[in-house]
């Protein structure tokens, strides 16, 4: 992912990739399509959705409550409602989650859509799963979009995500990092709220590992 954006740095593959995402883009899973907005955090490049969403596909969701906290294009959200899930999808971006509600009445998929940082206005907590592909870059975000990208110069992402968890025995709270982040401050975050992350799979592409985690008590 580090590669990724130091290419679209560069001033001309960086104007090559906003003319691209100048307008809205289709990107399809298993029978389902979805319009990205060039606001919206793409699924198209980057392997982190596709990875979880090959997790999620031989899973029995039907009937399940699954959350995806930050669900950007909502492909996730989707594509596990379509699996028989109780699905709540949320987002801080307005702009992801108006365009969520179109692709929702066009797939003919019903969800709850919630407009929420992290837990803010989840008021239930009785999921079966929470999904969670965070940012992880040590940045400040500017803008909604950055969001997706930038978790703050002092992680302050993982300080609020780890300090609102509180993981019942039977809940599977999923999450992704790429080799690219600081997986070991991460992991010194959620072991001072008591939480441990345990390794389910780990893939390599394009050079890239990545890790599905699961968040658990310590």
């Amino acid at each position: 992912m580090r590669k990724l954006l130091k290419k679209i740095s560069n001033p001309f593959l960086k104007f090559c990739f906003d003319y691209y995402y100048r307008k809205p883009r289709k990107f399809s899973y298993q029978n389902i399509t979805i319009l990205v907005h060039p606001e919206v955090f793409s699924p198209k490049f980057t392997i982190s959705t596709k990875l979880l969403l090959n997790y999620i596909k031989p899973l029995n969701l039907n009937h399940k409550n699954v959350l995806e906290l930050g669900c950007g294009s909502g492909i996730i959200s989707l594509f596990a409602a379509s699996k028989g899930a109780n699905v709540v999808a949320s987002d801080i971006n307005l702009i992801a989650l108006e365009a969520l509600k179109k692709a929702s009445k066009k797939n003919n998929i019903n969800l709850k859509i919630i407009h929420s940082n992290l837990f803010e206005k989840i008021e239930s907590k009785n999921f079966d799963y929470i999904i969670i592909n965070p940012p992880y870059y040590p940045m400040t975000p500017k803008n909604d979009k950055e969001r997706a990208w930038f978790c703050g110069e002092n992680f302050e992402y993982f300080e609020s995500l780890f300090s609102q968890l509180n993981i019942s025995l039977k809940q599977e709270i999923i999450m992704i990092l790429s080799q690219d982040c600081e997986i070991s401050k991460i992991k010194s975050i959620a072991s001072k709220n008591k939480l441990k992350l345990k390794c389910l799979i780990e893939t390599k592409v394009l050079g890239e590992k990545n890790y599905i985690f699961k968040i658990e008590n310590r």
